[in-house]
């Protein structure tokens, strides 16, 4: 990984047939792929979306054509890779808009934390519980009045709080995510 860009993400997609049988639905790089022109090196692999819980296990319909936002459908979770790059790659030259343009190319105005005196300028809130693994390199979780350092292997359970994902080392961090709808 490196400032040019994240590695792609293959996605198998595994069920059953309709005569029961486990087999391989799809084998492709993935290509719900967002990207954030303020942070050279962000993405945002989008792997799977569910619409409600429980998630139908019968037949297999493509979920990547559902509405990309941060949050998944009411009642349903997205499934996503995250790519976090250095913030030293990009601080220096980040503004409120570009910020703004961010969560809005996401689909979720709503969630940013921009202008409430929030810790970190990619500060956000969703009604989500959220389970993270970092996957490879270091982050930091920061919240509204504290701070975790996280390294590979590491997770966490967020349960619907202010949040941001700082990388304060000097290589990429790789999370995996799953988010799932909650309510208050």
């Amino acid at each position: 990984m490196s400032k040019s860009g994240p590695r792609d993400i293959r996605r198998i997609v595994a069920a059953n047939d309709p005569d029961d049988n486990a087999v391989i639905f799809s084998d492709a790089t993935n290509t719900d792929v967002r990207a954030d022109p303020a942070r050279p090196g962000f993405a945002s692999n989008r792997i799977w979306v569910t619409e409600g819980t429980p998630a139908p296990v019968a037949g297999v319909k493509e979920t990547l054509d559902l509405p990309h936002t941060l949050e998944p459908p009411v009642g349903g979770s997205v499934c996503r890779f995250l790519t976090i790059p250095p913030d030293a790659w990009f601080m220096d030259d980040l503004t409120d808009e570009k910020v703004s343009d961010f969560f809005d190319a996401m689909g979720s105005p709503g969630a940013s934390k921009l202008g409430t005196d929030a810790p970190h300028p990619y500060m956000q809130q969703t009604r989500t519980l959220d389970y993270v693994l970092v996957m490879s390199g270091e982050v930091t979780l920061v919240l509204d009045t504290e701070e975790v350092h996280l390294k590979r292997g590491d997770t966490v359970v967020q349960i619907g709080g202010s949040h941001a994902w700082s990388n304060c080392s000097d290589a990429p961090c790789e999370l995996f995510i799953s988010m799932h709808d909650g309510k208050a």
